[in-house]
């Protein structure tokens, strides 16, 4: 019988390929203590500023320009880049715990941040050896921030061949990162030449002639995340923009799985920076409900259930989400030995992350009013900021689908196909 509460450890990494083969990234082991604990700090000391006026931002609702420095000043955008090269050179571990730490403060430049971990990681995955140094160094030197264009249910960018290399048009939605980011990720299908229908990823100065921010993000939540549209108008993409064509190789595919793990920590985040601004309001309140025995309603029972209640799931998802944040560092450091097999059971314990996290994001951060009283909807508190961004940012796709996936593996041992939701 399946073990449920024991799953498979990860398999360890496959010995270290012979010295005249470039290994396949710069991902090896998994984070130790000392990695932990020294990215925390930073991420806590950032987290602390970003709160600071986090409300006054989000009621603005612009796309953030100033508010990305402390993110650039403190090393953090360049955590996961390759140390030889000038980087933090940690672990995807340690980047989803960062996410997590910032979207307790701030969830719009959380998922800034996890979207520019998810895009220069695109140059481990999908760059030649020889290239990489070359778009590693550029951006670390720049300290730049990556957006992308790469919503793949809006299949409307267009390269068309021009000399030796492309012009790109379309629009699309969606483009997180675009109009607040120093470069843009792309995925634009090739039409004409010898690259008919290939699918390429390339990377592009997000404020090059033609490149047209529409402005028309306009959400509930995440209102800082700088995800509207943009229209690309005869852009110029020379040879030494592009990365590689997108071919579903296994290794290239873990992008995937790293942004869905990245939204479960994103979303635990949400719901414990939710619990933690409730306790402060919960503590504050004087007196207690006229029928209670309580003389304070930290003391209510009730108030106390339910605090009781929402701690422990999110104690309990913060535990699943760092082990499998442990799996995907190990299956990462296999590097040209990862397999469809592999990967795809690793996609299986994700999914679970994702159910858990975001079913206690949009639980907890709307029933802790519950504990705070009417008085806690004010606009001026702003606790209805962790709701309106974990509701938004959840329904980025379907969680019922991931149950899906995390029932039919339990019962069949399917594993989903392969997609850019997978």
């Amino acid at each position: 019988m399946t073990d449920l509460l024991n799953p498979p450890t990860p398999s360890p990494a496959p010995a270290p390929p012979d010295a005249a083969t470039p290994p396949r990234s710069h991902w090896t082991g998994v984070a130790d203590a000392d990695e932990l604990a020294r990215w925390t700090a930073v991420a806590l000391d950032v987290a602390a500023v970003l709160a600071r006026d986090v409300l006054e931002r989000d009621r603005r609702g612009a796309d953030p320009t100033t508010e990305l420095e402390p993110l650039r000043a403190s090393g953090l955008v360049t955590l996961l880049d390759p140390a030889a090269f000038g980087g933090g050179g940690a672990h995807w571990q340690t980047a989803f715990r960062v996410v997590r730490i910032l979207a307790r403060a701030d969830g719009s430049l959380a998922q800034l941040l996890l979207y520019h971990y998810v895009n220069v990681a695109n140059i481990a995955t999908s760059a030649p050896a020889a290239e990489r140094e070359r778009f590693y160094r550029r951006t670390i030197e720049g300290r730049w921030l990556w957006g992308d264009s790469v919503n793949p249910v809006d299949p409307d960018l267009r390269l068309r061949p021009d000399g030796d290399g492309y012009r790109l048009d379309g629009l699309k939605r969606f483009s997180t990162g675009v109009s607040s980011g120093d470069r843009a990720l792309v995925n634009a299908v090739v039409t004409g030449g010898e690259r008919e229908s290939d699918v390429i990823a390339f990377v592009i100065d997000s404020h090059a002639d033609g490149v047209e921010h529409l402005g028309d993000w306009d959400a509930l939540g995440q209102r800082q995340s700088a995800s509207g549209s943009v229209r690309f108008t005869d852009v110029r993409v020379e040879p030494s923009d592009v990365l590689g064509a997108l071919d579903g190789e296994p290794f290239s595919t873990l992008i995937t799985a790293a942004i869905q793990l990245g939204f479960g920590n994103l979303y635990l985040g949400l719901a414990e920076g939710a619990l933690a601004a409730a306790r402060d309001i919960t503590i504050a309140r004087p007196n207690a409900w006229f029928l209670s025995d309580a003389e304070r309603y930290a003391e209510d029972p009730f108030v106390r259930r339910l605090y009781g209640e929402l701690v422990a799931q999110a104690a309990a998802v913060e535990a699943l989400a760092d082990r499998v944040g442990v799996l995907f560092d190990a299956e990462t450091a296999k590097g040209d030995g990862v397999t469809a097999e592999s990967r795809g059971a690793l996609a299986i314990e994700i999914a679970k992350v994702k159910v858990v996290s975001s079913d206690l994001a949009t639980d907890a951060t709307s029933r802790v009013f519950e504990a705070t009283g009417s008085s806690s909807t004010r606009s001026s508190v702003g606790l209805d900021l962790y709701w309106r961004n974990a509701r938004t940012h959840s329904l980025h796709d379907p969680v019922d689908y991931k149950r899906l996936e995390v029932g039919a593996h339990f019962l069949t041992g399917v594993l989903q196909p392969l997609s850019l939701y997978t």
